[in-house]
């Protein structure tokens, strides 16, 4: 890993975070809210004001991880999760026209699978899948110590394959309570803490599910960890069981055999995986 400084940036709907990497060690913090649902430019001076507060001439690079689909050849960001008027936007363009350094941007999944490689569980791997489970399922790839996004920017969405008579996500991520039991997920979550059935029961459904696609992705795949972040996470105890009796039925269990699933303890993985885009390009 490259000792550098650089600026992580984790594009949410509502809430921009970002941080300074220095030494490989997060630095300063900066969360603010913004608003959304304006102009395209008007969200992006919101994204310089930012960037501005954590800024310096020793800053070598940024890295920003955003819920949209990123076209790295065209350095083209489509579609923002939450931002309606980030339908197509040369990012990382404007960013390194305004501050003169080199600027990576990538999907949020990818960055949360960077920050687990460079920070988190997956320190020391060749290949992982990080799936991040909450209103959705996405995913991020590490084959060969390196993100795998593909061409166009949409490997690993395994949340969108067929399945049953829906997709994956639609019955292995937090939709599920919702789509299924027409319950609200962090209720649900509420009640297997108190030791409800009929919700630990849920959760072991969802655990089945998300194990089926767990099958799907070492088929395709054959990766030596998969780490689960995303809100989804945290009732991870509940689901766990099901979830390994369903991978236990994979077509090779020499794979199944030196698995590991572990669930995210990294911090700040956003801001960090943002960074460590940097690290992955060589910059």
């Amino acid at each position: 890993m490259v000792k550098k400084n650089i600026i992580g940036i984790d594009m949410g709907g509502t809430n921009v975070r970002a941080g300074l990497v220095c030494e490989n060690k997060l630095q300063t913090i900066v969360s603010k809210r913004v608003n959304s649902q304006v102009s395209a430019d008007e969200v992006l001076n919101q994204l310089f004001s930012i960037t501005d507060e954590l800024i310096t001439t020793d800053v070598d690079s940024i890295g920003i991880g955003v819920p949209g689909l990123v076209i790295t050849d065209e350095k083209m960001v489509y579609d923002v999760v939450h931002i309606p008027a980030w339908k197509k936007i040369p990012l990382q363009k404007l960013m390194e026209d305004r501050y003169q350094i080199p600027v990576h941007v990538e999907n949020d999944a990818n960055c949360f699978a960077l920050g687990e490689y460079y920070f988190g569980k997956g320190k020391g791997c060749h290949s992982l899948v990080g799936l991040t489970i909450g209103t959705g399922l996405g995913s991020g790839l590490i084959i060969n110590k390196k993100l795998y996004a593909g061409k166009n920017g949409g490997a690993g969405e395994f949340g969108m394959t067929e399945y049953l008579d829906k997709t994956c996500e639609y019955y292995a991520s937090g939709q599920f309570f919702e789509n299924v039991y027409k319950m609200n997920g962090e209720t649900v979550f509420k009640k297997a803490k108190e030791g409800d059935a009929a919700a630990i029961k849920m959760y072991e459904e969802l655990g089945m599910h998300l194990g089926n696609a767990i099958k799907t992705i070492l088929y395709a795949l054959d990766v030596e960890l998969i780490v689960i972040g995303g809100s989804v996470r945290f009732a991870f105890p509940y689901f766990s069981k099901t979830m390994w009796q369903q991978i236990q039925t994979f077509g090779f269990q020499k794979a199944v055999q030196y698995l590991r699933i572990e669930v995210s303890e990294l911090e700040n993985s956003g801001i960090l995986g943002a960074a460590a885009l940097s690290y992955d390009m060589g910059q």
